[in-house]
């Protein structure tokens, strides 16, 4: 099956990219490539791509903004080099979000997932990102051996990385396939998945409570029964993780 494709993006540079992004990927068909939010809508009037790839910071209108005046809304990707905008898309229930600058490899990933909302069955062989060249098989669901970790992490913010040391980190947020990291003085939104993370996170500090949080022990101040206390925040704690997070706090509990 192929999805039609409308590209919104106010760089040239970034616009060419994407359209040799979308011409090179299977499945695809570009409709048009504009550099206006405005040209946009009136492109929508009379045309309905299965796909919009639309950049957040533009003129006139923001990304989000045509967004949401959009009545009926194609599958949306937002394209960006911030991602502090990511929370928003994750409440606009867009199917994709990229952080420039996007490598190929990361924009067939974004191919899948738009395939995989219109239905459209990709069976293994078929599957359009990259496979992984010959050899032992790694799971990134493995820890990494006790004393191999640091006490800090890089992780990518946009178009930089940034240091974040464990011992800063009070909780962390999945949203989707992004997560935010909460820290006493900031929040950084990367593309991770909240299961990588716990493998990497010292197990001695950190917890998942809840299918869309972890917490770092050091940082709880109170713990309820469906919820616990961290940096001034209530997280809550779900079924599936309560044994595990109260074992780890009565081994702390002065009894």
């Amino acid at each position: 099956m192929t999805l039609s494709c409308l590209i919104v993006e106010d760089e040239p540079m970034a616009r060419k990219l994407l359209t040799q992004y979308v011409e090179k990927a299977p499945g695809l068909e570009l409709l048009d490539a504009l550099s206006s939010p405005l040209a946009a809508l009136e492109f929508l009037k009379e045309h309905s791509p299965d796909v919009l790839f639309l950049d957040v910071q533009m003129p006139e209108i923001t990304g989000i903004g045509l967004l949401k005046i959009l009545q009926k809304k194609p599958l949306v990707v937002l394209t960006t080099a911030y991602s502090e905008y990511a929370i928003e898309s994750y409440e606009l229930d867009v199917t994709d979000y990229l952080l420039k600058p996007i490598t190929f490899e990361r924009f067939l990933k974004c191919v899948e997932k738009l395939h995989q909302a219109k239905g459209h069955a990709l069976p293994a062989s078929a599957s359009l990102t990259p496979s992984a060249p010959a050899g032992p098989a790694k799971s990134a669901e493995v820890p990494a051996p006790e004393g191999t970790m640091s006490e800090y992490l890089f992780v990518k913010d946009g178009t930089k990385s940034v240091r974040v040391n464990f011992a800063d980190i009070q909780y962390i947020e999945g949203m989707k396939d992004y997560v935010r990291i909460h820290t006493p003085n900031k929040k950084i939104t990367t593309l991770q998945s909240l299961k990588k993370l716990t493998n990497l996170l010292p197990s001695k500090d950190f917890i998942r409570v809840h299918h869309s949080y972890i917490v770092a022990m050091k940082w709880v101040e109170e713990v309820h029964r469906d919820e616990v206390l961290v940096g001034g925040t209530l997280v809550p704690v779900s079924d599936t993780y309560r044994g595990d997070f109260k074992k780890m706090v009565d081994d702390r509990l002065l009894k």
